[in-house]
């Protein structure tokens, strides 16, 4: 085997003791104490059986109890023994570094020449994805949330998160511009480009095509890593302090033709997390031409009512809707569909600040709405504040004059608040029994362009607030069709309004097809002809059985009471959405009986309204 072997002592420069985080399979951490260079016995072995043009480098630490330090100059490495190879012909130098628990020893670094290209090396498709291919160079620039891949340019990870590759969804990914960034500090504009052209080059510049930094850099493609040399990727200015090793190691989540996903850890005083940095194509984003984007002001469902009619009762005047303790904040899209599953308080993450400590600091927090257009709101310490509002009907905004309803949400670093215009827009709602109980107003960030979503504050209606509800809908019945009697011979008086397994089934009163509810359906009848047997009871339990066609949902209604002639109410709510009917009757249990000439007794159905 023809190899050459370059066995080099170099000096030794004493400097402080550190530690270099690494794998410890890699290394050894039992460090050893102040060495001097000629202990220590750095392999650098050119393999010219595998490579004729000496591409093949085999680095051996064979120093017990020491960590070492490679720099070869496209790369990095600490392992005790690594394999690295040269794509390009050219000199290169490659820099030790031993670790003792004396210090660190600089030896001399070994120069080593590849005489020629080894192409395979570099010929796979993360590299061509990244660069272009070989012969070529590609260019990235930061992802501004406009390209239709991230929404932004900066997204956070767990570190505990299970990665896949190019199958990654991080924690939070905030629109637009990093927390905390602005436009200066993210430098729009700066694109980095990395090349195959005579070798792994990177370079950096800025928006008018001015060389700001160069260097080398190496891709990794099957332990999906980046590392650079001399030169850093393009990065937040404002989050450079927060990561210890922006150059080494670097983790990409996502590389396809179009999009770069890098991964950096965290390691200020915040805590570990993973920041993740968006980039697309350069090509790609100047020739961009977005999608049709969704309605910025898509319609909300206010239950057949306008903004005016939802927030403010004209029968009362008022509506009082108090802050949600449970589920205060959270963000939807321009749809209103929440963009957290936050279904309780205990489902709130530690980074929103908000827990079950917080809520004796938002009870009582409300605000009041009348139907002459003054407002009202009513914080945690009982301080009112009086103002104005009007509304938009077309838009759902409410915009508020005199006062900013503010409620602050304990230690959360949330606020309910209005955006700059002091408005609020209606984005989603809640029902109840046919009756709005839950509204999510709704503030839009204010960026160019907005973000497409909203932080929305969930508001509950008051208990005790009286309410107008919306009529329902009442379906047509043919009385002269209606069957009563003491139908299943059982001492019950039955209204048969409908049975498939009854005379009704060839003769319906009613258009089964007229029977799509989700709220209840509510039947108001008369009896009349009603003679008791001496000695009856006097009252009966009398309620709807109801089945839709395929008996889900099915069952009986609320039960009320029937003595004898008069009109009564009964009604029935599903457990689901009712489409068409199988079973539709009410029973009045026991009363058949006590009847002295059943004949005798009629029945009419007065209305049958369904919500």
């Amino acid at each position: 085997m023809k190899k050459l072997l370059i066995k080099s002592f170099g000096l030794l420069m004493l400097i402080g003791f550190f530690i270099v985080s690494c794998n410890p399979e890699e290394d050894d951490r039992n460090l050893t104490g102040k060495l001097d260079a000629s202990e220590i016995d750095f392999q650098v072995i050119q393999d010219f059986d595998l490579d004729s043009g000496g591409n093949t480098i085999i680095l051996i630490n064979n120093t017990p109890e020491t960590i070492s330090v490679w720099d070869y100059g496209t790369g990095k490495s600490r392992k005790k023994v690594d394999t690295i190879r040269f794509a390009f012909q050219g000199d290169y130098v490659i820099k030790r570094t031993a670790i003792t628990e004396g210090g660190q020893v600089e030896l001399e670094p070994i120069t080593i020449t590849v005489t020629d290209d080894n192409l395979n090396y570099v010929n796979d498709p993360l590299w061509t994805s990244l660069s272009g291919g070989v012969g070529n160079s590609k260019a990235w620039v930061a992802d501004n949330g406009n390209y239709g891949f991230a929404p932004g340019a900066l997204a956070y990870a767990d570190p505990n998160t299970t990665v896949e590759f190019n199958d990654f969804t991080p924690n939070w990914e905030p629109e637009g511009l990093p927390p905390g960034s602005t436009d200066e500090n993210m430098n729009w504009g700066n694109y980095m480009t990395f090349s195959l052209d005579g070798g792994p080059f990177m370079t950096v510049h800025d928006g008018d095509d001015n060389l700001l930094e160069t260097g080398t850099y190496f891709l990794d493609k099957d332990a999906k890593t980046l590392t650079t040399n001399g030169i850093f990727i393009l990065r937040p200015d404002n989050y450079i302090a927060n990561a210890s090793n922006w150059n080494s190691d670097l983790k990409i989540l996502t590389l396809t033709e179009n999009q770069l996903r890098i991964a950096i850890f965290r390691t200020n005083d915040e805590g570990p997390w993973w920041y993740v940095l968006n980039y697309v194509a350069k090509d790609y984003a100047d020739n961009y031409v977005p999608a049709d984007q969704p309605d910025p002001t898509p319609p909300i469902d206010l239950n057949g009512g306008t903004v005016t009619d939802l927030i403010a009762v004209t029968t009362t005047t008022t509506k009082t809707w108090a802050l949600s303790t449970d589920t205060p904040f959270n963000w939807t899209d321009l749809d209103g569909t929440f963009l957290n599953p936050w279904n309780s308080i205990a489902d709130y993450p530690d980074w929103t600040g908000y827990s079950a400590d917080d809520q004796p600091l938002v009870t009582g927090s409300k605000i009041i709405f009348s139907s002459d257009g003054t407002v009202s709101t009513v914080d945690n310490a009982g301080t009112v504040t009086e103002g104005t509002y009007t509304t938009d009907n077309q838009t759902n905004v409410i915009s508020f004059s005199g006062i900013t309803p503010t409620f602050t949400l304990g230690d959360s670093w949330a606020t309910v608040t209005t955006t700059s215009q002091n408005e609020w827009k209606i984005v989603k709602t809640g029902l109840t029994g046919g009756i709005v109980t839950d509204i999510w107003f709704g503030k839009r960030d204010e960026s160019d362009p907005p973000k497409s979503e909203y932080m929305v504050f969930h508001f509950v209606l008051e208990q005790g607030t009286p309410v107008e509800e919306e009529p329902g809908t009442e379906i047509d019945f043919d009385n002269s069709k209606l069957v009563v009697g003491d139908l299943e011979s059982n001492g019950n008086l039955r209204l048969e309004l409908f049975n498939e397994y009854g005379s009704t089934f060839s003769n319906p009163p009613l258009n089964r097809d007229d029977f799509v509810f989700g709220n209840s359906v509510e039947v108001t009848f008369t009896l009349s002809g009603i003679t008791l047997n001496p000695g009856a009871v006097g009252t009966y339990d009398a309620s709807i059985y109801y089945a839709d066609s395929d008996w889900n949902p099915q069952g009986n209604g609320s039960t009320i009471e029937v003595t004898g002639d008069g009109t009564y109410t009964v009604s029935f709510v599903p457990t689901s959405t009712a489409n068409g009917v199988i079973v539709f009757v009410i029973d009045v249990v026991g009363l058949a009986t006590d009847i002295t000439d059943i004949s005798a007794v009629t029945a009419n159905i007065d209305s049958i309204v369904i919500e």
